[in-house]
């Protein structure tokens, strides 16, 4: 059966869900939460909960990082933020949490302008690193090829390479793009990769040798890609699409499985249930986290793409704050909105489905329910 809808007599469109679209379904068996295992493994590393966190300077900085190690995950520093450009940003974060709502783009831009300095990207990894806890950084396409010796050399442990899009098959008649396929054979790190939408755009950036693919494109809530150029993908039918890449490339390749990490629109706990329940191996958190005390944000959170010098496609929101990251994440949870205790939700959920691990629980039943908030 086709889900396409014509749109007019010369175009078709296929019909694609949220994560408000769709609900998980009980079964019949339930389980004791406590029984439940929400662990995953991204190449040599076990990681206790399927939490990374999105490399942006108002939610993660070296500490944040640090913490969030601490409590299971894996945070990612944005190795082109304010940390890898000035010694001291603390100032910098402090002022654009109060800069007026029309001014906050313009002035953004100006302090994102300042050079990446080679010597603090290696110093912000190795002060995660002498924590003992996982090392992810990330960088864009664009920056990968300039700033990679200096993230290697300093001792990462996972490589990201984000952006709002992420192809394989990058042509450029201007610059000679990354070439994907031949950086990450060569890398000694695992590389996680994305953002991919498609089970096509998927597909090929498994073929690269990528050990995890982010899966989104303009859902987050700083973004305004749809605003501005008219591209999204709705994200419970994009995990899934990626999900189904995962399993075709397993057989294509022999048995080699790359793990789907949702990034975008996971803002609380029932958003991170229904990306696992999509396929996602893990989520990527931006506003969920920026929402800390902890947070370099200070209850503001903004991506890169609020600064870009030439065309913003995000803003600076006000999340607020809700608890410390440990409550955001382990609980306790003193309000009902799905901000606090999100491992929590997530171990309810699946006891109450009876599945006692993430894999198992990717298989749990969805129906299409459109919800409307109050």
């Amino acid at each position: 059966m086709s889900n396409e809808i014509e749109i007019g007599r010369g175009k078709r469109g296929r019909r694609a869900y949220t994560f408000d679209d769709i609900a998980v379904v009980p079964s019949r068996r339930t389980r004791t939460p406590s029984d439940v295992s929400v662990s995953w493994q991204i190449d040599a590393y076990q990681v206790d909960l399927p939490v990374v966190a999105a490399p942006m300077d108002s939610v993660m900085s070296p500490s944040t990082a640090i913490e969030l190690g601490r409590l299971g995950g894996i945070g990612v520093l944005d190795l082109e933020g304010l940390w890898t450009r000035y010694e001291d940003p603390e100032p910098l974060l402090e002022e654009i949490a109060t800069i007026p709502a029309g001014d906050a783009t313009r002035r953004m831009q100006e302090l994102y302008s300042s050079p990446i300095v080679p010597e603090l990207v290696t110093e912000r990894i190795r002060e995660i690193r002498a924590a003992g806890v996982t090392v992810a950084g990330a960088l864009s396409p664009q920056r990968t090829q300039e700033h990679w010796r200096a993230v290697v050399g300093a001792g990462v442990d996972l490589f990201v390479i984000r952006g709002t899009t992420v192809s394989a098959e990058h042509v450029s008649t201007s610059a000679e793009p990354l070439n994907l396929k031949r950086f990450i054979y060569e890398l000694d790190v695992p590389v996680i990769v994305g953002g991919a939408s498609t089970y096509t755009a998927a597909l090929h950036l498994m073929r690269t040798g990528a050990a995890g693919v982010l899966v989104g494109f303009g859902g987050g809530a700083a973004m305004t890609t749809r605003l501005s150029l008219g591209i999204h993908a709705p994200m419970a039918t994009a995990v899934a699409d990626v999900a189904a890449a995962r399993r075709d490339y397993l057989d294509e390749s022999g048995g080699r499985y790359v793990h789907v990490i949702a990034d975008g629109s996971v803002g609380r706990s029932g958003d991170l249930v229904k990306a696992i329940a999509c396929g996602a191996d893990a989520v990527m958190l931006g506003a969920a986290l920026a929402r800390s005390t902890e947070a370099p944000g200070r209850g503001w959170h903004w991506g890169s793409e609020a600064h870009h010098p030439d065309l913003p496609r995000g803003e600076r929101v006000r999340v607020g704050t809700v608890g410390t990251m440990e409550e955001i994440l382990h609980g306790p949870g003193g309000r009902a909105d799905g901000t606090l205790n999100l491992i929590g939700a997530l171990r309810k959920a699946m006891a109450t489905t009876g599945f006692s691990d993430v894999k198992e629980f990717q298989r749990v039943e969805v129906v299409v329910s459109p919800y409307s908030p109050r």
